[in-house]
């Protein structure tokens, strides 16, 4: 059984990875801003006395990144897989979104996951082992407004996540990126939600996309089992794709040609 680290676990994809792992007998180190805010998780795991430690720990902060795995390798010994759950979504058109919302996005979605990974990374080169899992999203491989903020953020962590991988195996250490379609989580869900009053039509449609999806809604457990297979089968394929919906968006963008993507996004068919 392998010790792993997740982070994001208190909710949504991370919640059911880290279940899912625990009840198979892995020990899972739940990491999270606010451990207060983990009552499912926290109810679960003394219920079915599963192994699972929960630990605040803020992605955005190079101190509490290094402070909390440090901790947890002084204590239990080493991290033998590192899954990066951690993520937020904005929406909104690149004239009127904030400037200090992309910075938000790169801060977690992509340096969050730079410092977890530098602070395993030493101690699974030295042993020759580990699995490094990055959670990324169909969005890492289309941009399509007013998500582009948030696929920008997800585009750098899979060209991050390719150059790890070139740089890991040398070591024996895998590298994988999990790209979930839309899952019934509460981030799909706020992206349903009727936006505010913008000259840009792009979000009224993605809600209207988002809103089709969810009536048949899939699951945060298909995303972790997909995870759980990863780990659990030594495979050192880098991309997966997750959801029944998932392969069939990346598809659809990489047959058409860049202009009629731009002009099928644009609504000018």
């Amino acid at each position: 059984m392998a010790s792993i680290l997740i982070t994001g676990a208190n909710r949504g994809i991370g919640l059911a990875t880290t279940l899912l792992l625990a009840r198979g007998g892995h020990t899972v180190y739940a990491t999270m801003r606010d451990p207060n805010r983990a009552d499912e998780l926290t109810q679960a795991s003394e219920k079915e006395r599963l192994p699972i430690r929960i630990s605040a720990m803020d992605v955005n902060s190079d101190a509490s990144v290094k402070e909390t795995i440090g901790a947890i390798q002084k204590t239990h010994g080493p991290i033998d897989v590192l899954i990066n759950n951690a993520g937020i979504a904005r929406r909104g058109s690149i004239e009127e979104l904030p400037i200090s919302e992309f910075r938000a996005l790169m801060e977690t979605n992509y340096l969050g996951a730079i410092r977890c990974i530098q602070a395993v990374m030493p101690e699974m080169r030295k042993r020759k082992s580990g699995c490094i899992i990055n959670v990324s999203s169909v969005g890492g491989r289309i941009s399509s407004p007013p998500l582009t903020s948030y696929s920008a953020s997800k585009w750098a962590l899979e060209c991050m996540s390719e150059g790890l991988a070139q740089e890991a195996k040398i070591f024996n250490i895998r590298v994988a990126v999990v790209e979930p379609g839309v899952i019934d989580t509460d981030m799909a869900q706020s992206i349903t939600t009727e936006p505010a009053d913008s000259p840009y039509p792009h979000a009224r449609r993605m809600a209207a996309m988002f809103s089709t999806a969810l009536q048949n809604p899939t699951p945060p457990t298909v995303v972790a089992e997909k995870i759980k297979e990863i780990i659990e089968s030594g495979t050192w394929k880098f991309r997966h794709t997750t959801g029944p919906d998932a392969e069939g968006y990346i598809q659809a963008r990489f047959n058409m040609s860049d202009e009629d993507w731009i002009n099928r996004s644009a609504g000018i068919e």
